[in-house]
């Protein structure tokens, strides 16, 4: 799989009536203080060989540490390009989590502060939280919108 591909999990949940979805906060320092419009749906780039729907599942446990059964229904809600080229193929789930409990994401490593020579590890995720459609639409990438408008007409679909 290109280094340009991803796979994501759109887990989503009925409260109250209203769909609500689980969306991941990228974590590191560039991120630390930005919220609207920079959250994401957990993906990730898959190994060689991997299909695109095990790709999903695995970056969704890795980054949040929740494991979802691969006998799920998984629906597939086709790709998006993200604004840096990346397309990012995504399915959606139905699920949910305690929102009390920790996430466990993996780590990554890089130079911080820029220039100094110290390396420090930051969670690739720092939280994960469910938000109500109309909030998820504030928080997510803008080029993600797309994939949660399509999980919105899917659901209308199967009434």
């Amino acid at each position: 799989m290109p280094s340009r591909v991803s796979a994501g999990l759109l887990l989503y949940r009925i409260r109250n009536g209203e769909i609500e979805v689980l969306l991941a906060h990228p974590g590191g320092p560039f991120f630390e203080h930005k919220d609207d419009g920079h959250w994401t749906l957990p993906k990730g780039q898959g190994k060689p060989g991997e299909d695109l729907l095990t790709t999903a599942l695995r970056e969704f446990q890795e980054e949040t540490g929740m494991t979802i059964d691969p006998q799920s229904q998984f629906h597939a809600l086709g790709a998006i390009q993200q604004k840096g080229g990346k397309i990012v193929h995504a399915w959606a789930a139905e699920g949910d989590r305690d929102s009390s409990l920790p996430i466990h994401s993996n780590n990554f490593e890089m130079e911080w502060p820029p220039g100094s020579g110290w390396i420090q590890t930051f969670p690739e995720i720092d939280r994960a939280q469910f938000f109500p459609l109309a909030e998820a639409r504030r928080k997510i990438k803008e080029t993600q919108i797309p994939l949660l408008d399509r999980l919105v007409s899917l659901l209308d679909t199967r009434k």
